[in-house]
């Protein structure tokens, strides 16, 4: 191997260091999600920026299968159901009401909540700050519950959050649940992360 271009090589593994910590949480966005059954595909739409993200805590969803044969147990495996648990916002944003919980707004500038509203399901894409770089996420297929109602009388500079209860499960089409960037990730991918939502073997991935 050349000299040069294996020096080359070399400093930029150096520069792909995985990081040591992960903090914060950022850039989350959501992308309504079209169910083709017939063809049984999913597309999505462009993602839509969720400001005032404060914390999200997904708790992986299934449990461990067991079964016992011949006083052991013969056969184990996990059962990915996904992730279940809540978003909590600044304030869940109007065109999330409609575009997913299925709010529908009068040309009057009212947001009306419908019991017979069917809600929508969406890709849901964030980031995790590292020591060296974030960490993109995308869950696929998740859906939302209303927020709860609440307020208080302002006493001194917090104000109110809103959270919503998230399912991500896995996709109807190809079972999969998320995907997430890694130290190896092309600088396509990265920064079209928000673009697009990435789908395995897409175009901006051969590129």
């Amino acid at each position: 191997m050349n000299l040069i271009f294996r020096r080359l090589l070399m400093s930029t593994e150096g520069n792909k260091a995985e990081n040591k910590v992960e903090f914060g949480l950022r850039n989350a966005h959501y992308a309504p999600v079209t169910i083709d059954e017939t063809a049984n595909k999913m597309t999505f739409g462009t993602p839509v920026k969720i400001p005032g993200a404060v914390t999200l805590t997904l708790n992986a969803s299934g449990d461990m299968i067991r079964f016992k044969a011949d006083d052991i147990d013969y056969y184990t495996n996990a059962n990915n159901q996904g992730y279940e648990g809540t978003l909590t916002l600044a304030r869940v944003s109007d065109k999330f009401r409609q575009e997913i919980l299925g709010e529908e707004l009068t040309e009057g500038g009212v947001l009306i909540e419908n019991a017979d509203a069917q809600t929508k399901n969406f890709a849901l894409l964030f980031e995790f700050q590292g020591d060296k770089k974030g960490i993109r996420h995308v869950l696929y297929f998740c859906s939302a519950n209303r927020p709860n109602i609440s307020s208080k009388t302002k006493d001194g500079a917090d104000p109110n959050t809103s959270e919503l209860s998230i399912v991500a499960g896995p996709r109807p089409d190809n079972n999969i649940v998320k995907a997430k960037t890694t130290v190896g990730v092309s600088d396509e991918i990265y920064n079209g992360w928000y673009t697009a939502v990435y789908e395995k073997g897409s175009e901006v991935e051969a590129a």
